[in-house]
């Protein structure tokens, strides 16, 4: 299993990376109601890779904090270099409350992430209560009633028709192998924007400064150390 960290507040320090952090930018969701703020980054300490992000909602949720997986995320369409998902406050509140410390313990995070995954529901997947199964449907429930072709209904197949290009690439791109046990889609991060590539991309560079804040894998980074100083004195 992957080892997972925050970054807490670890800061890019150089004036070439400073601007390119994503803390601190807005999250927009469903009818562009303010969810919160980025607070922080949840990341594989291996390779580097984002795999939550941390939204502080500045009080509106009794947890104070959620996540939103990475390949949720989407650069706002209304509001430059802040970030969109498809989430209102009500299912929001439905995600088991977040503790920053399930991160270090990889059984309690699997634990946590099993149970907040099931409260996932967004296009074609859908889940069984309690779980985090996906129950999805197959080519011929999803094309059902709309004209294509092979869908059948009481055990008749239907009338002959395609599906234009467009429509087909839509459905299957959409379509998740129901051997999957984890809420996926196809499109990845890559497309969330520019001030998250930058990001990205940085923590990559970082990667090995950043981790060795990790009890598990090192000592604390020159960074670390100095802030500790200046709180010393």
């Amino acid at each position: 299993m992957a080892h997972l960290g925050i970054l807490r507040d670890y800061r890019f320090t150089d004036s070439e990376t400073a601007g390119t952090d994503i803390r601190g930018a807005s999250v927009y969701g469903l009818n562009d109601d303010k969810l919160g703020k980025v607070d922080d980054v949840i990341f594989d300490h291996a390779s580097a890779d984002i795999k939550y992000v941390v939204i502080d909602t500045g009080g509106w949720l009794s947890s104070k904090k959620f996540v939103v997986p990475s390949e949720r995320l989407r650069a706002s369409a209304k509001h430059a270099d802040d970030f969109e998902v498809g989430l209102d406050k009500k299912q929001v509140e439905k995600f088991p409350p977040y503790n920053e410390a399930d991160v270090e313990s990889s059984r309690r995070w699997a634990d946590y992430e099993g149970r907040y995954r099931s409260k996932w529901a967004s296009g074609p997947v859908m889940h069984r209560e309690a779980t985090d199964r996906n129950i999805t449907p197959t080519t011929a429930q999803m094309t059902e009633g709309t004209g294509a072709t092979g869908s059948l209904k009481g055990g008749t197949r239907a009338k002959k028709e395609t599906l234009s290009s467009s429509d087909a690439a839509e459905i299957n791109s959409r379509i998740i192998p129901p051997t999957y046990d984890e809420v996926r889609i196809e499109s990845g991060p890559n497309g969330i924007g520019p001030r998250w590539s930058n990001f990205a991309e940085r923590l990559r560079e970082r990667r090995k400064e950043v981790v060795t804040a990790c009890v598990a894998c090192g000592q604390e980074p020159s960074s670390f150390a100095r802030r500790d100083d200046r709180k010393a004195s």
